[in-house]
């Protein structure tokens, strides 16, 4: 088995949104003691977001550059070099072409326009693009990587822990994988998933955080006064409005994003427990939106503090190191 997760660069720094699904991706990797390929999707973010200028031309390279940074974010979570690779699309596509043509074949127009509500006005880029996120889905696409050279290979079945609204790409993929691996491949081929539910961005539970709108997330490079000062200033509360309601019918938990953020952030499930039971009644340590969100500021200065010191020890060479094609397989002691 391998893990293959992803990471789409729009922004030159990952929020807090972001580095959920890496550590949870980090703690799969060291339980089960597997491979690991991230795939960081330069091409696509060009492709959806990238632009034209008549004198400057296109920002191609821009898209090339936020990579680098991005996987700074993603080796500073603690991933076993050994056992893992970073690859970039614009880098890596030629190894993975012959597995992203087959896909291509075994898939139609009419399938992706109807996943993904592509129509005419959509570049072409786009519409070839969910092969392009499929292909590392079989271990054929690492033939040095995985030492997977036969191009039906059965070694190996991939696992791809990522959030929920990468499921279409691989519903895609699961539907035509019998058609890239041999009849004795494990599952028919197909990679299984484990969905991340979204992060909540700071004004309200429902969506996910956005790199767009610096006021709807923590980033990773925020400092611990711009941490206090977003917690404090946009964090949506589910508090009531005055101390004497908050004591008579307590906070909805479910709306409230500081509680919401705690429940992925804590590790002591019993300190949340009690957080909730205190918030949820309006009595007790945290009765009120101020403490909680206090809780929060703590929890979240530490995480960004502890993360921005093993980022800024990882240097450019180091990244190059983590891209090079090599094998990553386990080996037996």
């Amino acid at each position: 088995m391998y893990l293959y997760t992803g990471r789409g660069p729009s922004s030159s720094s990952m929020h807090i949104g972001h580095l959920i699904p890496f550590l949870f991706t980090q703690w799969l990797q060291k339980a089960f003691n597997v491979p690991l390929v991230v795939q960081m999707t330069d091409d696509e973010k060009f492709l959806f977001k990238g632009k034209y200028e008549n004198e400057t031309g296109d920002n191609l390279d821009y898209y090339a550059g936020l990579t680098i940074e991005n996987a700074r974010d993603i080796i500073a979570c603690g991933f076993d070099y050994k056992k893992t690779f970073l690859f970039s699309d614009l880098d890596y596509v030629g190894t993975m072409y012959p597995n992203i043509v087959r896909i291509w074949k075994a898939v139609t127009n009419n399938t992706v326009n109807g996943i993904f509500g592509f129509d005419g006005s959509a570049n072409i880029g786009k519409i070839a693009f969910p092969a392009i996120q499929a292909a590392p889905s079989f271990a054929s696409s690492f033939p040095v990587v995985l030492e997977e050279p036969n191009p039906r290979g059965t070694k190996a079945v991939c696992l791809i822990p990522c959030a929920i609204d990468q499921d279409p790409y691989f519903r895609m993929t699961r539907d035509v994988a019998h058609k890239l691996v041999g009849k004795d491949h494990a599952m028919g081929g197909k990679p299984a998933l484990i969905h991340c539910k979204f992060f909540p961005p700071l004004q309200g539970s429902n969506g996910k955080m956005s790199s767009s709108d610096e006021n709807s997330a923590i980033f990773l490079t925020d400092t611990p006064e711009e941490i206090e000062r977003k917690i404090k200033e946009n964090a949506f509360s589910g508090g009531q409005e005055t101390k004497k309601l908050q004591e008579e019918l307590g906070a909805n938990l479910n709306d409230d994003v500081s509680y919401q953020w705690l429940s992925f952030l804590l590790e002591d499930d019993d300190e949340l427990a009690r957080i909730g039971e205190d918030y949820g009644s309006g009595s007790g340590e945290y009765w009120s939106t101020g403490k909680v969100k206090a809780r929060l500021i703590e929890v979240l200065q530490d995480l960004v503090a502890k993360h921005q010191e093993k980022r800024a020890k990882i240097t450019d060479d180091e990244i190059r190191k983590w891209m090079v094609q090599r094998s990553i397989l386990v080996k037996e002691e």
